[in-house]
């Protein structure tokens, strides 16, 4: 017997045919002996449209209104399905964040999970019970209800599990895993079996979908095992029982991976931008008073280059944002160049970010050389590098995305089982 926590997106819940189709999953472990909790998302749409409800009521909104709003398409959920698993015989009962109670800070609409008292649902696991949980939200120190953020249902799912000490957490989706880059770009990309938690932040930060980054952060830190699993496979198929290896991806520990590849994927971002400031004087504390004002204004600030002047009092600063944060970006630098003292600042949107990641890396030279040189020979102009330990960034040109994405995918063999 063991421990089970099942998180469900909303693609998986979106209607009452495939509410039931989930409710026999869950029988499934259920019906194995496992001891089951369930984390469920609004149903596919039902959050844009009562975030559009409370634009339409007030474009100036109170953020705790909003989440009182919000939450409650999880609240729906939760209780279909609920309902669904008792007309199966399942013993089943439907709770909300605040009943649990997930603690969370008093950020409305973003807000951190600061704590969950895992007695409440053990002691439902001792009844036979599933519990099924309305993801997404939790009480805030006002002791109203506090909302994660977009995708946060992932992050309840995670953070229940480490309550709970489960011994696995299965995260439903509409794929059935992590994929070595978007099949949507290369057919040829393969699913893999397994993925460490440190590869995962990568790609789940620089553009893979698949999971919230608060989520793979929260795995990692309480090393939970994660699968990332289909809720469109047939639920009784040969396999999907499987209490050690089902179906999907595991997102693990690095140790648990034998036979590391030097390059695990290709991740790409669409919709960068580009800005540069020019003959910056290049003193102390002026990278600060760029970046700290950007910061402030909640502008997320990623591949930073800075080139600096021949006799070193001149130097030329770029930088890339998110294109729908560029005219707000403007808008701080201008304010700023009274103080900074730069000469003029350029901006080009249309750009992407195409990254490689790889824990192999680490022990492997000549793996930047390798996607340099593969690019060149595909006449794509690189406008900006960063590097970690297990990751390599390249900006271009837009147009020349799934060309690269292609390219990079092919040149270090991931196309190949």
């Amino acid at each position: 017997m063991a421990r089970i926590v099942m998180k469900f997106g909303g693609t998986s819940v979106a209607d009452i045919a495939r509410i039931r189709n989930v409710a026999r999953h869950v029988k499934r472990e259920v019906d194995a002996g496992h001891e089951v909790a369930v984390v469920v998302s609004a149903m596919a749409g039902k959050t844009n449209e009562l975030v559009a409800w409370t634009r339409e009521a007030s474009p100036m909104h109170d953020a705790r209104e909003y989440d009182a709003v919000v939450a409650s398409g999880e609240q729906v959920t939760a209780g279909l399905l609920a309902i669904t698993l008792q007309n199966m015989g399942v013993h089943a009962r439907s709770w909300q964040g605040w009943q649990i109670p997930i603690k969370t800070d008093n950020a409305h609409g973003a807000a951190r999970i600061l704590d969950i008292d895992g007695a409440f649902l053990i002691k439902r696991f001792g009844e036979g019970q599933v519990a099924v949980i309305a993801g997404f939200q939790g009480i805030g120190p006002d002791n109203r209800i506090a909302t994660l953020g977009r995708g946060g249902s992932d992050t309840s799912a995670v953070a229940i599990a480490a309550a709970v000490k489960a011994d696995r957490c299965d995260i439903y989706t509409d794929v059935d895993g992590v994929y070595t880059t978007d099949p949507r770009i290369e057919p040829k990309a393969r699913r893999l079996a397994k993925i460490s938690f440190e590869e995962m932040l990568e790609m789940a930060s620089l553009g893979a979908k698949v999971l919230q980054v608060r989520s793979v952060e929260l795995a990692m830190v309480h090393r939970v095992r994660t699968f990332v699993r289909s809720s469109f496979d047939d639920p009784d198929a040969p396999g999907m029982g499987d209490l050690l290896n089902p179906p999907g991806t595991l997102i693990c520990d690095e140790e648990e991976i034998v036979e590391q590849q030097v390059v695990t994927g290709i991740a790409y971002a669409k919709d960068e931008a580009q800005i540069s400031l020019r003959r910056v004087g290049d003193r102390p504390g002026v990278a600060a008073g760029i970046f700290g004002p950007l910061a402030e204004a909640n502008i997320n600030v990623d591949m930073i280059v800075q080139n600096i002047s021949e006799d070193g009092k001149l130097t030329d600063m770029t930088f890339t944002v998110p294109s729908g944060d560029v005219d707000k970006a403007l808008a701080v630098l201008e304010k700023l160049k009274p103080e900074v003292g730069y000469d003029v600042v350029q901006s080009e949107s249309g750009m992407s970010k195409v990254s490689v990641i790889g824990i192999g890396m680490r022990s492997h030279a000549g793996v930047a050389a390798t996607a340099f040189k593969a690019l060149a020979d595909k006449a794509i102009n690189i406008r900006a590098i960063t590097t970690s330990e297990i990751k390599i960034s390249i900006l271009i040109d837009g147009p020349y995305t799934e060309l690269a994405v292609r390219t990079l995918h092919s040149v270090y063999g991931l196309d190949k089982q």
